[in-house]
């Protein structure tokens, strides 16, 4: 017999609560990332200068998902028959070590002494300054013993020398570990980057496309520390960097000032222009990887999954520029004749198209760069039958 009465309504019976969904592990991004470079392929390290160079083409998803994954494009390029030259030779790397070392002797005197000279306003070099022990274990255990040791120094109110700290920033939703050459912590809690290279300062100048790149990757640094300046009580990133260099053709160390204010505002602007790295990944075919040991052929399948934003300023930047180069001058990509031809040209998207919109036979006549294409095509008539006539041209 039931045990409920036989009449009135049944007794109400306690919903259960439905579980709750589950959420997806915090490693989830990282396996995926795994996937993509190789399960057994260790992540190749994304450093300022590359950072650098993606917030330069931040419309480029593919170089976006590589270094994001920490594949090395070096060795992909190689593996699709286009090696890249880009990059530093052995002796270069060399010779700027040993400048470096020869910078920081005897605790980074003469640093001090150079950074004094030229920021301090008047003030006198320091006899000597804190080099905190910086070592830990990895780049997360590093940027935390970094961040520790800028807190200390700016609240001790001396001079702090930290050689090669650790510096976290995320980019497109991964996180991205920096190594500048030196960071010097001011009495006041000013905190100024260091970075020292190995090309020479002639008559107190040097190469501008030099200064130029390094300017962008102090930038890079300059923002990764104010994301631990924000959290520090007194401390105040300074946006004027410290570029040291070899003195005329002589191995003594001479400096100047670089004011980095303007790459620091354009490399936080183009940053937040990158898109997710996981939103790229999930748009991926099922199965893809960079992994080494594929095929060419299933690594250019792979490669070509992920849109490229191709411009010639990649050759000097990119190591897979000659790749997607050939790539776009293949498919005649107007993107292969630069971004300001890219950009005034409008919707004529490859060289094709715009030969013949030149021509009369494709292009909307209202269009106004259809118009002057065929305008300009008109006025080069002109001018070769005037040649050829024997009438000269006015």
């Amino acid at each position: 017999m039931s045990e409920y009465p036989a009449s009135g309504p049944p007794p109400q019976i306690p919903a259960t609560r439905a579980p709750a969904p589950s959420r997806k592990p915090a490693t989830t991004l990282r396996q995926r990332l795994a996937e993509l470079r190789g399960p057994s392929v260790a992540p190749h390290p994304l450093d300022a200068r590359a950072l650098a160079a993606l917030a330069a083409n931040p419309g480029c998803r593919r170089r976006a998902l590589l270094d994001g994954a920490g594949v090395d494009k070096a060795g992909l390029a190689t593996a699709l028959g286009s090696p890249s030259g880009f990059g530093q030779s052995q002796f270069a790397l060399i010779r700027g070590n040993v400048f470096e070392a020869k910078v920081k002797a005897d605790g980074g005197t003469e640093l001090l002494r150079l950074l004094v000279e030229r920021l301090g306003g008047g003030a006198e070099a320091p006899a000597r300054a804190a080099v905190p022990d910086l070592t830990a274990a990895g780049p997360e255990g590093r940027a935390a013993r970094t961040a520790l040791a800028l807190r200390e120094a700016t609240a001790a109110g001396g001079w702090a020398l930290l050689d090669h700290p650790m510096l976290a920033l995320e980019v497109a939703g991964s996180p991205a570990y920096l190594e500048p050459d030196a960071v010097v912590v001011h009495p006041d809690g000013t905190w100024t980057v260091v970075e020292i290279k190995s090309f020479p300062m002639i008559d107190g100048s040097a190469d501008a496309a030099k200064v130029g790149a390094a300017a962008r990757q102090s930038a890079v640094y300059v923002l990764a520390l104010e994301r631990v300046a924000a959290v520090t009580e007194g401390a105040e990133v300074d946006h004027r960097v410290l570029l040291v260099c070899p003195k005329d053709f002589s191995n003594l160390p001479t400096a100047s000032v670089v004011d980095v204010r303007k790459q620091r505002a354009v490399t936080a602007r183009q940053l937040t222009r990158l898109a997710r790295v996981e939103d790229i990944a999930a748009a991926l075919p099922e199965g893809t990887t960079f992994d080494p040991d594929r095929s060419p052929e299933e690594l250019g399948s792979a490669v070509e999954a992920v849109p490229a934003a191709y411009a010639p300023e990649c050759l000097a930047a990119c190591e897979l520029a000659f790749h997607c180069r050939g790539r776009a001058r293949a498919e005649g990509a107007v993107e292969s004749l630069g971004r300001s031809v890219r950009g005034e040209l409008g919707g004529l998207t490859t060289v094709a198209g715009v030969l013949a919109a030149a021509a009369g036979k494709e292009g909307d006549p209202a269009d106004p760069t259809v118009a002057a294409l065929r305008r300009a095509a008109a006025l080069r008539a002109e001018a070769l039958a005037a040649v050829s006539g024997g009438v000269p041209c006015r």
